[in-house]
C-alpha cells in the first residue's frame, strides 16, 4: 500500500459491518439448528435457484446492462433484473453501478479503486465493506443514463423494502407452500445470501489473483474456470479488457450463462443493441499476450505497443483544424497527445458512452476563442481512466492529423 493511502484516516462503516457480520452469524446459527440433512429437498433446490437468479440480477443487470451498457433492454426486463439485483443485497443499481464504473476507470489504483486488488486478497474480497468510502473521483463518473431510467430511480428509492421482500419474504412464502417456512427463511434468506455475496466478491478478489491472462496483463484481472462456474460467467475476468462487450467469455466454449441469457432475450426481442468488442482488437490482444509469453517479457509498462510512427497529415495552422470541423459538422474530434483524433466511428463502442466523448470534443469555432473545450489528453492519460493497450491502438487508428501549432 502506498504511503499516501496509509496516511489517510479511514472511518469504520459500522452499520454496514454490523449487518454483514450479523448475516453470517444468523446463517451459521440456522445451519446448526437445521442441518441440510433435516431440510426438505425442495428447500435446498430453492436455495440454489435463488442464488443463481439473484446472481443473474448482478451479472446481467447491474454489471453488463447498467455498468457497461453492453446492451439495451425493455422496461419489463429491466424491472425484473432490478428485483433480482435487490434480492442479492449488494446495494441499489445506482450505487453499485457508479462504484463499479469507478473501479474500471482506476483498476488497481489504491486510492481510487473501491475494492483494489493490490491492497490484498482479504481487502478486495470483504475488507472494503467495513470502511466508509471516500470516492474523490466519483464526480467524474457519468450518471446521466442512470438518472434518466425510471427503473433505476424506483429501485434506488425503495431499495431496502425491495431487498427485504425479495430476499426474505419471498423465500419464506415459497417454503410455506411445502411446509418449511422456517427452513426456507434460513436457507433461502441467509444461506443463499452468503452464496451470492461471496461468489460476487470472488470476482473482486480471487479473479484478480489466480488464473490466466490471455488478453492483457495491464491490470491484475484473470480468467479462472472455477470462478466462472460459480459466478454465472464472470470468472472469465481477463476479458474485461473489453468491458463494453456483452460477453464475459467470447469463445463458444467459454462458460458464460449470462451471455446466453442475454442472447436469448435478444432473440425474443426483449433486448437489443448487443455490443461486441472488435474482432481484430481481440485477436491483437491475444497475439500481443502470446508474443510476450513467448519472449518472456515483463508486464505492460504504460506506453502503447504496436503503434506505427505517424506518417499522415500535419496541421501547421489553426484554420486547418477549423476547416476539418466545418467540413465534418457532426464529427467528434478530440485532441490527444498532440493529435486530432476523429472518434465519431468509435462513439457507439466507447465504454464510457458517446456523451462522455462528446463532452471532450472540439466544437466548431473553438480555436478562434468563441468556445472552449476540455483537454482530452488529461482524461485519456489517467485523469479519468487507465486505457488499455488495445484502446491506445484504437485511438492511434483514429488519428487524422498531427497538431504542429501551439494550442
Amino acid at each position: 500500500m502506498s504511503p499516501a493511502t496509509q496516511s489517510k484516516p479511514v472511518a469504520v462503516w459500522w452499520s454496514n459491518a454490523v449487518f454483514f457480520l450479523a448475516a453470517h452469524v444468523a446463517a451459521a446459527c440456522g445451519l446448526y439448528l437445521r442441518p441440510p440433512s433435516t431440510v426438505p429437498r425442495a428447500t435446498l433446490i430453492m436455495t440454489i435457484l435463488l442464488w443463481q437468479i439473484a446472481s443473474f440480477g448482478i451479472t446481467i443487470g447491474y454489471h453488463r446492462l447498467y455498468s457497461h451498457r453492453a446492451f439495451r433492454a425493455s422496461f419489463g426486463v429491466r424491472l425484473v433484473l432490478s428485483f433480482l439485483g435487490a434480492m442479492a443485497f449488494q446495494g441499489s443499481i445506482k450505487w453499485w453501478t457508479l462504484r463499479h464504473r469507478l473501479h474500471h476507470r482506476f483498476t488497481d489504483d489504491e486510492e481510487h479503486d473501491p475494492y483494489c486488488a493490490t491492497r490484498g486478497l482479504l481487502y478486495s474480497h470483504v475488507g472494503w465493506i467495513f470502511y466508509k468510502p471516500k470516492y474523490e473521483k466519483l464526480e467524474f463518473i457519468e450518471r446521466d443514463d442512470l438518472e434518466a431510467d425510471p427503473v433505476v430511480q424506483f429501485q434506488h428509492r425503495y431499495y431496502v423494502l425491495l431487498a427485504l421482500f425479495f430476499g426474505f419474504v419471498i423465500p419464506t412464502l415459497l417454503g410455506w407452500t411445502w411446509g418449511d417456512a422456517n427452513g426456507a427463511f434460513i436457507y433461502g434468506g441467509f444461506v443463499s445470501r452468503l452464496l451470492i455475496w461471496h461468489c460476487t466478491f470472488l470476482v473482486n478478489s480471487l479473479a484478480h489473483w489466480d488464473g490466466l491472462q490471455p488478453y492483457t496483463d495491464e491490470n491484475t484481472s484473470r480468467t479462472n474456470l472455477v470462478l466462472a462456474l460459480l459466478t454465472a460467467g464472470e470468472g472469465n475476468h481477463n476479458f474485461h479488457a473489453f468491458p463494453h462487450d456483452y460477453r464475459s467469455g467470447p469463445a463458444i466454449l467459454d462458460w458464460d450463462p449470462s451471455k446466453w441469457v442475454i442472447a436469448l432475450l435478444n432473440t425474443l426481442g426483449w433486448a437489443w443493441g448487443l455490443r461486441r468488442a472488435d474482432t481484430n482488437d481481440i485477436k491483437d490482444a491475444i497475439q500481443h499476450m502470446s508474443g510476450k509469453h513467448a519472449d518472456h517479457h515483463g508486464p505492460y509498462t504504460g506506453s502503447a505497443q504496436g503503434i506505427a510512427e505517424w506518417a499522415g497529415a500535419i496541421w501547421q495552422r489553426r484554420d486547418q483544424l477549423d476547416d476539418y470541423l466545418r467540413s465534418n459538422s457532426c464529427a467528434c474530434v478530440v485532441l490527444i497527445d498532440g493529435y486530432a483524433v476523429d472518434a465519431t466511428s468509435y462513439m457507439k463502442e466507447h465504454p464510457g458512452g458517446a456523451r462522455l466523448l462528446r463532452s471532450y470534443a472540439v466544437p466548431n469555432g473553438a480555436l478562434d476563442g468563441s468556445e472552449k473545450w476540455k483537454d482530452a489528453g488529461w482524461a485519456y492519460n489517467g485523469g479519468m481512466n487507465k486505457h488499455s493497450n488495445a484502446a491506445r491502438k484504437r485511438m492511434a487508428q483514429l488519428r487524422v492529423a498531427k497538431i504542429a501549432f501551439e494550442l
